[in-house]
């Protein structure tokens, strides 16, 4: 208790921090000397640590190369970059300008990026190489307020553009003088894009005082310490990963490492060994299917062996928790701790003491799994439009299938069909350019509305139990409107019926059906069978009917992409019970009529 106390009087209260630019300063000014981030250099391929002095220092040159270029408060600067301590000190030597940030994701389609840095009439874009600029200029629509764009790595060839420069010509050697602009901690700090229903991403406008309030009631809820290490791999560009693993740690003191890639996220855990994890499902879902993978080609007694360590340690955990009574067969946890648990938690760097999974519903039986191994996994709900953070389980209170509690400062009431409203200083100041939008979702009164359908117990507890709005949350928490897709993909005269799917999952598929007299009028030229029912699961029809649907959905996002196909043998009917009276998809029917399709779809993932 003594330590907990000692971290909570180490946060950064808002009122001291003022801005977002305002809560680095303060920190630096606190831990000059504490490691604030830690990378790979890519260039002696090792390790490198950069306390908070040092990122203070490197901010200033930032500052000084941005003053350059003729801005003024209120200009939009963009960042389209990995997560690297150069984000940071971009963004808040803009912060700094009273510049609003406004973040791209790296694999975003061009279109999809450049629409955004046209709505938000960018003017200076980071990228990390020019090869990311390259893909915009095959566009119809050009980018036109863009007048400085830097890349972080050089190029061996001549650029014809004038504007592109690589990071070593923009940034001066030294800082000049620079004055810190005391912004308004209200004013538009960041436009955070998340999509629409339109097909058209929406620009969150959160504000420094949004951003603050949302990041010290998660530091209330999760202490952090200044021994604490996350590893970050959430994009930056992601608000989750922007507040919990990025605002939080800096409030608190503790220290960041950026994972190399997700690729090599395994064996960067190894190295950082991390005390606090924050993530979205799709990452446990990965480590519970390599642990699936490696028990099935095990032995029976080492598969007995684990699900007695998860049966008995998540026993455990509801006895911890108030919710059941002692058992004998807990006297068997300090030996399956040893033979099963601690050697899946090596895997995980060994260190963990608590894990955050947000952005989408977290399964039960992945929660189950590493609750009862004994890692404490807490999850909670948000949306970017609450800067996102709006509930969560606790260590004390956790329980795994609810996203728990309001966290400090924030409302919460069951509006018109139990949809879940919001109030609170981190809700969103309105949509960017689209007042019309924001009247849609945000009452004069300040409650959000979340589209989500909520059930919230007599202590306050939070289920999600449904959507107001078709929206699929895949398991990488991105949100994508099916409606929207589907209607574009039905623009091809081959499709008669169409589903997206994905809800919980890490990628997209579609069931579809095919317009007989097209698809024989196309079949020729494909060389397959006339009849497209004979072709079952051929590989090179869902090759086809991919890059059709492909070409439909180039409008959306670039997470929005359909992987996989299945296709529905039967035509879709009011009278099958497909289709409602009014023709929409009976989404439920559907999926429970093509339920081993679906599963074919996903198998192995």
């Amino acid at each position: 208790m003594q330590n907990r106390q000692h971290d909570l009087t180490n946060i950064i209260p808002v009122e001291v921090a003022g801005t977002l630019d305002g809560l680095f300063s303060e920190r630096a000014r606190r831990s000059p000397e504490g490691v604030a981030y830690r990378d790979y250099d890519r260039s002696s391929g090792k390790w490198r640590d950069l306390t908070w002095e040092q990122m203070d220092h490197g901010i200033m040159r930032w500052q000084t190369a941005l003053s350059r270029e003729n801005l003024v408060t209120g200009d939009r600067v963009a960042v389209m970059l990995r997560n690297c301590p150069e984000w940071v000190m971009f963004e808040h030597a803009a912060l700094r300008m009273g510049l609003v940030v406004v973040p791209l994701y790296t694999a975003d389609r061009p279109e999809n990026a450049a629409y955004i840095l046209s709505d938000a009439g960018v003017k200076v874009l980071l990228l990390e190489e020019v090869a990311q600029w390259r893909t915009f200029s095959g566009l119809s629509h050009p980018i036109g307020n863009l007048m400085r764009v830097v890349t972080i790595q050089s190029s061996p060839e001549k650029i014809e553009d004038s504007r592109v420069l690589a990071l070593h010509d923009w940034l001066p050697g030294q800082a000049g003088e620079m004055q810190h602009v005391k912004a308004d901690p209200h004013q538009l700090a960041t436009i955070i894009y998340t999509s629409g229903t339109s097909g058209r991403p929406k620009g969150v406008m959160l504000s420094h005082h949004n951003i603050l309030t949302n990041a010290y009631g998660c530091s209330q809820i999760v202490p952090l310490s200044r021994n604490d290490l996350l590893l970050s791999f959430l994009p930056l560009s992601h608000a989750f990963e922007r507040t919990a693993g990025y605002y939080v740690p800096m409030m608190c003191g503790a220290a960041v490492a950026y994972a190399r890639s997700i690729q090599q996220l395994p064996e960067d855990l190894l190295i950082i060994r991390p005390t606090i994890l924050v993530s979205v499902p799709r990452i446990y879902e990965r480590v519970y299917a390599g642990i699936r993978t490696k028990l099935v080609e095990g032995s029976a007694l080492s598969r007995k062996l684990f699900k007695l360590a998860v049966d008995i340690g998540f026993s455990r955990f509801e006895y911890q928790q108030r919710r059941g009574s002692w058992r004998l067969s807990y006297l068997l946890w300090p030996l399956l701790d040893n033979l099963v648990a601690k050697k899946v938690m090596a895997k995980l760097g060994g260190r963990l003491r608590g894990a955050m999974s947000g952005g989408a519903a977290l399964s039960a039986d992945v929660s189950r799994v590493f609750i009862g191994l004994g890692l404490p996994l807490l999850q909670g709900y948000g949306m970017t439009e609450s800067s996102p953070v709006v509930c969560s389980n606790t260590f004390d209170n956790n329980v795994p299938g609810s996203v728990g509690r309001p966290i400090p400062g924030v409302e919460v009431k069951l509006g018109e069909s139990a949809a879940l409203l919001i109030r609170g200083p981190n809700v969103m100041l309105g949509y960017w350019n689209d007042p019309e939008a924001t009247k849609a979702v945000l009452t004069p009164d300040g409650w959000l509305n979340s589209g989500d359908i909520a059930r919230i117990d007599e202590n306050g507890g939070i289920t999600i139990t449904g959507r107001l709005k078709e929206i699929i949350v895949m398991s990488t928490g991105e949100k994508v409107p099916p409606a929207d897709m589907e209607a574009a993909i039905l623009r091809d005269p081959l499709f008669e019926h169409v589903m997206l799917i994905g809800e919980g999952r890490s990628y997209l598929s579609a069931l579809v059906g095919l317009n007989p007299g097209h698809w024989e009028s196309l079949s020729g030229q494909y060389q397959l069978d006339r009849d497209w029912r004979n072709l079952g699961q051929d590989p090179k029809l869902e090759e086809i009917l991919l890059e059709r649907i492909a070409h439909q959905i180039s409008e959306f996002p670039g997470y929005a992409k359909v992987y996989r196909i299945a296709l529905a043998q039967e035509p879709w009917t009011i009278e099958n019970g497909m289709l409602t009276p009014t023709l929409k998809l009976r989404r439920s029917r559907v999926l429970d009529r093509y339920k081993g399709e679906v599963a074919r779809l996903y198998e192995g993932h």
